[in-house]
């Protein structure tokens, strides 16, 4: 490998950046035309127009306009796609044009690729006119930015807001989906079998912290197996009644496997922590407050009132909103508690551009090192995941807080990254202009 020099390098990444560019102006372009010779070929006939499959599903959400079959099968075959292939491409830019305006808008100033603009409007498709505007509005200034799990979580808050009869079916689907499925049919020559399955989250969490305990006890109890093979014989232990392993006086000696042979001790209680977030209305009864929230992901309240109102297993704890913009200080190196949940209720993920590896995860780094008279506190602290923290501290890139949650990042060869809420924006190199 020869070595290059920053002017090589620095050219090598324009040159990629100036490839990117002309790949999305190239899709733009195509776009463009499609869209025109949609217009061109729009019809009021419903037994003309393009469907998906014999149950005439249009191709895009209602408010969009319908295009003739014909038309779609001449622009797929000038496109090289089959005809189902066409469909579909032509149904998300009919979508994204005609009930999704912001997005569409980021698209045409090729801020958004394609790409993710039709994933988001294969979701929006079968929401009513309200529920795609609620998405656009919620996700169109922030969706070249923000994840694909931010944008779930939209769509399905207005399914739930704007559709809340599809989603009581979805949510009944989803109860009478669960399973657990042990593939005795498919033992491995090792002798390993594989087990899945879909369990109500109140079971699932229990059944993990039964699963993550005994798998602690093991290793406490002289195991060096790794984590998962201490997980999966877990498993084994909670079928057979093992919930916990004797320890100390209890020792019967033989080591560890003759503590596996102890009397079984009376079970231990499970204790599950789940945070959720209801706004007040809907514990009142207000009938248009649909959605909760278990940590980021949003739950019908229909679901989180199953899960409060279960007997003899749910104690609820009301704690009050953390003020985010409180300033936190204190005269040490290490992040106390209230700061850590500040920064992981601020920035949700670690703070690197485009990283999103869960806050909860991450180191909290000193912006300016603590040994470099950097303040341990809220103006100076955030989350990086390690890999991203060992980056700043010896791979040349820096930092600068622009606000609480909004950081400019600067790359050793001179380029610069904007990064808050809502996601990562590049930002051009000095003395160029945004185009």
């Amino acid at each position: 490998m020869t070595s290059t020099g920053p002017d090589q390098s620095r050219q090598l990444l324009d040159g990629v950046r100036a490839h990117t560019q002309a790949a999305i102006d190239a899709e733009l372009g195509c776009l463009h035309l499609t869209l025109d010779w949609c217009q061109l070929h729009e019809t009021h006939d419903e037994d003309d127009a393009a469907v998906f499959s014999d149950r005439g599903i249009p191709l895009a959400g209602p408010g969009a306009p319908m295009v003739s079959e014909f038309a779609v099968m001449e622009l797929g075959a000038a496109l090289g796609m089959s005809t189902d292939s066409a469909k579909s491409y032509v149904g998300a830019a009919l979508e994204i044009r005609f009930r999704l305006p912001r997005i569409w808008a980021r698209v045409e100033a090729g801020e958004l690729g394609f790409w993710k603009a039709r994933w988001i409007a294969e979701h929006t498709k079968c929401l009513p006119v309200a529920g795609a505007a609620h998405v656009d509005l919620q996700v169109g200034y922030c969706a070249h930015k923000v994840s694909y799990a931010e944008i779930e979580r939209q769509i399905a808050t207005a399914m739930a807001r704007f559709d809340p009869e599809q989603a009581e079916k979805l949510r009944r689907q989803a109860a009478d989906g669960r399973k657990l499925d042990v593939h005795k049919d498919d033992m491995s020559l090792e002798g390993t079998i594989e087990v899945s399955g879909t369990l109500d989250a109140q079971d699932a969490l229990d059944f993990d912290a039964a699963i993550s305990r005994l798998a602690a006890d093991r290793k406490a109890a002289g195991s060096s197996e790794p984590l998962d093979v201490r997980r999966a014989q877990a498993a084994g232990d909670l079928a057979r009644g093992q919930e916990t392993l004797p320890f100390g006086d209890e020792d019967l000696g033989g080591g560890f496997e003759a503590s596996l042979e102890a009397p079984v001790p009376p079970v231990v209680k499970v204790v599950r922590v789940v945070d959720l977030h209801v706004h007040e209305a809907g514990v009142f009864g207000d009938p248009n407050v649909t959605v909760g929230r278990c940590g980021r992901k949003p739950v019908l309240l229909e679901t989180i009132r199953q899960w409060c109102g279960a007997t003899g297993t749910t104690t609820i704890n009301v704690k009050p909103v953390r003020d985010l913009a409180d300033h936190l200080h204190v005269a040490a190196y290490e992040h106390p508690d209230r700061l850590v949940e500040q920064d992981d209720l601020v920035d949700h993920t670690c703070v690197f551009p485009w990283c999103t590896r869960p806050a909860e995860r991450c180191d909290h780094d000193d912006v300016i090192p603590y040994d470099e008279a950097g303040p341990t506190c809220s103006c100076n602290s955030a989350p990086l995941c390690r890999g991203h923290h060992r980056l700043k501290t010896h791979g040349g890139w820096t930092y600068d807080v622009l606000d609480r949650g909004t950081y400019l990042w600067h790359s050793p060869h001179g380029f610069a990254y904007r990064r808050d809420h809502t996601g990562t924006d590049p930002l051009p190199p000095p003395g160029r202009r945004r185009t």
